[in-house]
């Protein structure tokens, strides 16, 4: 099977996550974030993890034959196979969006980004069937993370409703994305209006005039001396730590429950 790379004479400046398409111009293999376009498409990150594609990068997968895409495969937490739905870490990619762009995706896969709804709904349709693992950075530059032993997301008609199982093997001190188990996703231009205008950027939101926020992973990213209730958010990050509930980082990823 060839392997083909794109890396660094890549442009990597749009914000619209489809742009990342391999290039056969560029042969070479880095070790670190390339984009890797296999000549048979995996289904996810844990089929290429098992057939010897253990570098962290940008992969070419296609999950129920509907089209493939680009995602970011990180192949060395927690023995690796993880396809990564969000990440987060400087703050460099705005994350209010409307209903479209979270639907589509966008940001950067070798830097911030938002997947695309449509695109975890077609990664775990089956619900029961993947895990899901939330890496969240502390101070003291050190992870912290939760993981659940099931995660799925509905389709558009269903809002891209939340299903989540329960959690396991945590390291963070409160569960702060159960509390959203069964809601719909709302951003600023599509209900629950209310609660995505409050509380900063598309996420799981209830219905109604209720929007307790547990978890927001989309919400402003912290500013020195800044806190408000539109913030990046884990409920209890770590209670023996100054950090109180706003991550330095997020990685939202999923994997196979039986890799």
């Amino acid at each position: 099977i060839q392997v083909r790379s794109l890396l660094s004479k890549t442009d990597t400046s749009s914000d619209d996550i489809s742009t990342f398409i391999p290039n056969p111009l560029f042969e070479s293999m880095p070790k670190t974030s390339s984009i890797f376009n296999l000549s048979t498409t995996a289904r996810n990150c844990a089929e290429l993890y098992k057939s010897g594609r253990r570098i962290s990068g940008v992969y070419t997968i296609d999950p129920d034959g509907s089209g493939a895409f680009n995602v970011y495969c990180d192949q060395t937490t927690a023995n690796g196979g993880w396809t990564v739905i969000q990440k987060r870490m400087d703050g460099s990619v705005d994350f209010n969006r409307t209903w479209n762009e979270y639907k589509h995706g966008f940001g950067n896969l070798v830097g911030e980004f938002w997947l695309g709804l449509d695109k975890i709904n077609r990664l775990t349709r089956n619900k029961t069937k993947n895990k899901l693992r939330v890496d969240l950075g502390v101070t003291t530059g050190k992870t912290v993370h939760p993981e659940y032993d099931w995660f799925g997301i509905g389709n558009e008609t269903a809002k891209y409703r939340l299903y989540i199982g329960n959690i396991t093997n945590a390291t963070v001190s409160s569960d702060s994305l159960g509390p959203h188990r069964n809601l719909v996703f709302g951003t600023w231009d599509r209900e629950p209006v209310d609660c995505a205008q409050r509380s900063g950027r598309g996420w799981w939101y209830g219905d109604g005039i209720k929007c307790a926020v547990f978890s927001n992973l989309n919400g402003i990213y912290p500013r020195c001396g800044s806190k408000t209730s539109a913030d990046i958010h884990w409920a209890e990050l770590v209670r023996t730590s100054a950090e109180g509930s706003a991550p330095s980082s997020t990685e939202m990823k999923i994997r196979p429950v039986d890799f």
